[in-house]
């Protein structure tokens, strides 16, 4: 026990040839990828934080946070992070206004984002990321199916994105078969 009450990510590395689990890093804080754990769980691990941070237990009604053989697990989810860098040139950001932007959407779709607008300014100040894409299923085919039709539906244009990218690791039949 460490006596840590909050969002944490704790990471380890297997080892397929001697069957064995390494610890490597435990992050106090609330991930990128939360996302995917929200979509599978049904939890929003964000309120959760935040009234911890309050002084709510992790246990209380307020939070609503069930104890971990409880949390339920539904389906798959994937995350893409629409960046706008350019693949052809090393992941280089690229800077510009959006002439163009649409989204795709649908049914076991999220996007979490805010600069995705006809009309932003995209600018070095600021992290590259556009938009967390998040396809979800009740199978991982199904999730996949999601992830590569909402990655050939973005419609952006202005800047280079890693899209062409993240749909060539979507197709891979590496990545395919899980």
């Amino acid at each position: 026990e460490i006596g840590y009450d909050n969002a944490g990510t704790v990471e380890f590395l297997y080892d397929l040839d001697r069957h064995e689990w390494f610890f490597i890093e435990m992050n106090p804080r609330i991930q990128v990828e939360h996302t995917v754990t929200e979509v599978i769980t049904g939890l929003d691990l964000v309120r959760a934080q935040i009234l911890i941070a309050q002084g709510h237990a992790l246990n209380s009604p307020e939070v609503g946070m069930p104890a971990q053989a409880d949390v339920p697990r539904n389906g798959f989810a994937l995350q893409c992070r629409i960046t706008t860098e350019d693949p052809e040139n090393k992941f280089v950001p690229d800077y510009g206004r959006l002439t163009a932007y649409r989204s795709p959407g649908g049914f076991g779709v999220r996007l979490d984002g805010a600069m995705g607008f006809s009309g932003a300014v995209i600018t070095p100040f600021y992290d590259s990321m556009l938009v967390k894409l998040i396809a979800s299923g009740q199978s991982y085919e199904l999730a996949l199916h999601r992830m590569h039709r909402c990655l050939s539906e973005f419609r952006i244009r202005g800047v280079k994105t890693n899209i062409p990218f993240l749909e060539n690791v979507v197709a891979h039949p590496i990545f395919r078969s899980g």
